[in-house]
């Protein structure tokens, strides 16, 4: 069976600094005419950063879409044109202060594949050694040292909601 979907012309309707919205009309498989909403994001890299085999660094921010405070893995943005593999290093020294010596890599997800481009590629960082962190300018952040059972627990029962976070989790421990 054929799913394709052919572009039929394309119009950029917002850009911004963190993402640009696309306006597509396409042909879908069956040949009607159709209209998709596209989010152009950079992607990004989430990191479960090791202390030991049973502690994890999590990071509290304030996340204006949500209007609460979020507790999640650290996290951030690749910069145009930047390697997921360094982006990683870069993130968990600025938001935690840590630097790890043992990286793995977990793969990618794709956080919302239905209307964004955003690809998350996800690593296992240990051997920890602290450096001191230095937020990006207007980031408010503060890391914490969790227990892993405490942080299953906390996303059993719907205390962290974060996707990102979750499936970085649930990667990482299958990988152990």
């Amino acid at each position: 069976m054929n799913f394709e979907e052919k572009t039929l012309d394309s119009k950029i309707v917002y850009e911004g600094k963190v993402v640009t919205v696309l306006k597509d009309n396409v042909e879908v498989a069956d040949g009607h005419k159709s209209f998709r909403e596209v989010i152009l994001h950079s992607g990004g890299v989430v990191i479960a950063a090791m202390k030991d085999l049973d502690t994890i660094l999590m990071v509290k921010q304030f996340r204006y879409p949500l209007k609460r405070v979020n507790l999640e893995l650290p996290a951030g943005k690749l910069e145009l044109g930047e390697n997921p593999d360094e982006a990683c290093k870069r993130e968990l020294e600025e938001e935690t202060g840590y630097r790890a010596k043992t990286w793995k890599s977990l793969g990618f997800i794709n956080t919302t594949p239905g209307i964004c481009t955003e690809k998350l590629y996800l690593y296992l960082a240990s051997d920890l050694e602290f450096v001191g962190e230095h937020p990006d300018e207007g980031e408010i952040i503060k890391c914490f040292e969790y227990k892993l059972s405490d942080i299953m627990n906390m996303i059993d029962a719907g205390e962290i909601n974060d996707a990102k976070t979750i499936c970085t989790i649930a990667r990482a421990f299958m990988k152990l």
